[in-house]
Formats: C-alpha cells, structure tokens, sequence
C-alpha cells in the first residue's frame, strides 16, 4: 500500500467514525454494577413507545409532572441591566452587570465580552459552584483555575454571563440555609432549584438581548452546584442548544439533592419515582454531555445517559448526547487533552444549531 493510500484510507476510517462517538462508550463497570433505570419510552400503562408523536406525549407528561413538583415561578418583571463597572482587559472585557430576577430583587452577573469584530457570538450561561467567592470564580478573579470556565471561554470566543446563586445574600442573608429558609417562606417557592432555574433563565434573558451575541448559538455550562443548575437550565428552556453538566451528580442518590436547597427531602419518601435521566430527555434532541471526573460523575453515571440515549435515537439525534469521565475528581477538567475535547464538542454544536 502506498503512503498516499495509507492515508486516504484513514482519513475514510475518521470519516465513517461516529461524530463523538466517544462519549457514548460504556464506561467499565463500577464494583457496586450499574444501576437499573425503568425505561423512559414506556407509558404510563407499560407500552412502549415507539414513535416521535408518542414520545412527544410522554415528553409532554414528564414536563408538567416535573414542573408541578418544582412549583410555580413569579410574574416576569423588566431586567432593566444597569452595568456597574466595566474593565477593559487584555483579551476581553469584564462588565458587571446588575437586573431585576424578579419583583423586588436583584441580581448580579459577570459579562465577559471577546474583542469585537462585528460578528455575533455564541453565547454561555457559566453557572459557578459552591464557593463563598461566588462570580468571581467563573471570571478568573478567584478560585483555582481550573474552575475559570467563563475565562477560558471567552478567551474562545464566546460571550458569557456568570450569575450569583440565590444562595449567596438572598434577602440580606449571610448563610445558605438563612437564604433557603427566607426563600421558602415566600410565594411562589416551593423548592431551592425552582428558584435557581428561574434565576438561570433570568441570565439568559439578559444574554440574549446582548448585541454581540448570536441569541440562536446559546449554551450553558456549570459545575458542581453549577453542573446541577445546568442540568434544569437545559431541560427546561429551549433557548439552550447546548449544555455541558460537569459533576453534579447526575443521580438523585449521588449528591445532596435533598437538600432544601435543591428539591428537598420530598424526594426520599417512598413512591417517588422522578430522576434525572428524565431531565436529560427532556433535552432532547438539544445537545448534552454530563461531565465527570468519578467523583459525583463517572462511570456510576452511565445508566443515566443510556436511559436518555433511547429517546436521542428515537428523535435521530444520537451523536448529540454522552458522557466524558476525566481523571481529576471532583473538578472542571484541567487544560489539556480532556478539556480540548470537550471544548470542541461544545463548539461543534453551537457552530452548527439545530433545533
């Protein structure tokens, strides 16, 4: 065989390759085994589902079940931005911006702009983790590096908007369940991430209005509390055409989702039968990877994705769905190898939109 040959015949093999077919490998199993998951193209009575007009109505089912349980969101009040300070750096600009989340209360998000050159960008929603530096974690003004997200974005191109989690100073407050407590005692909060996903919307809502940004080419991304707030974020709003949850723990039983913080201890009675591989089909056909460095997320993760990828199938969209496991624990994947990898997934998908 000739050199050019050789290499006409790998370029045949990467072309005939399935697009990030690497996600969607079974990872080994974990001593414990994988957990089994009832199927999601099932209806209510048993049947299996076995059309897009039949998972429409099944989708349409788990939403309203899911939005029931969350609880209700408050009348949408005007944003009115107002920035409070602006910072020319030396390959972007740091905005801090301030708007309305809802009646009464405000909110405060970092705005990173790439240098500008007339064309609309794509645009993230950064969702920080647990820190008490809160925002300026994402923007590179705290934390490790590792978890600059919106830095190492913006540094790509993208335009992102990092918000405060209401857990930080809600009402005045100085700790998180001080910030629980004072939120459940209003209406219409009935759960802790009902109010994160409407805060997360309220991000959005800010984002797309923004004239540097591309409001069909529109992501989200987060880690830890943040990879749980992007997990809702995607599930619920269709204005997200991609999102990337990095070690929340996918699993109801592989993280603190009881917390009142997040859905509460309703989810530990007996009966309740809602997870999350639900919320990542009602992603679908929208782009998901979950994220995981075997720590919240991993291979004890992969039951989840499969579950979801049934539905991913059902709607022709199987290359748009997987998991990528990293080697760095309970952390936003390192620059490196992993990091450029899911980079580039991430990029693929806001480059070439589809609904």
């Amino acid at each position: 065989m000739t050199l050019w040959s050789a290499l006409c015949l790998t370029a045949a093999i990467i072309l005939a390759a399935p697009l990030f077919g690497e996600f969607r490998e079974q990872p080994a199993q974990p001593d414990e085994g994988f957990l089994e998951l009832p199927p999601l193209l099932r209806t209510r009575k048993g049947k299996p589902i076995t059309t897009r007009e039949g998972w429409r109505r099944r989708r349409r089912a788990l939403e309203k079940r899911w939005r029931e349980f969350l609880g209700p969101f408050p009348r949408r009040v005007a944003l009115r931005v107002e920035v409070v300070s602006t910072e020319i750096l030396r390959d972007h600009t740091r905005l801090l911006l301030r708007y309305h989340n809802e009646a009464g209360v405000d909110n405060e998000a970092y705005l990173l702009l790439p240098p500008g050159n007339g064309r609309p960008r794509p645009g993230m929603v950064v969702l920080h983790a647990t820190s008490n530096s809160t925002i300026r974690d994402p923007v590179g003004l705290d934390g490790r590096p590792s978890n600059h997200i919106a830095l190492r974005l913006v540094r790509r191109g993208y335009v992102c908007i990092v918000p405060r989690c209401f857990l930080w100073g809600y009402g005045g407050t100085k700790t998180i369940q001080e910030a629980t407590d004072a939120l459940l005692v209003h209406q219409p909060w009935k759960t802790g991430m009902a109010k994160m996903l409407w805060d997360a919307r309220r991000a959005l809502d800010v984002l797309e209005k923004r004239p540097e940004v591309d409001a069909s080419r529109l992501g989200v991304i987060g880690h830890s509390l943040g990879g749980k707030e992007a997990l809702y974020l995607g599930a619920f709003d269709s204005r997200v055409k991609a999102t990337v949850s990095c070690e929340g723990g996918i699993g109801q039983a592989f993280s603190n989702w009881d917390a009142q913080w997040y859905l509460g201890p309703a989810i530990k009675a007996p009966g309740f039968e809602m997870d999350h591989q639900e919320l990542i089909a009602l992603t679908a056909p929208r782009p998901f990877l979950l994220v995981g460095g075997n720590s919240a997320d991993g291979a004890q993760s992969w039951p989840y994705v499969e579950s979801a990828l049934a539905v991913y199938k059902l709607l022709g969209a199987e290359e748009r769905l997987g998991l990528q496991i990293h080697s760095d624990g309970h952390n936003f994947p390192p620059p490196g190898l992993e990091e450029e990898a899911m980079f580039a997934w991430l990029g693929h998908w806001l480059d070439h939109p589809k609904d």
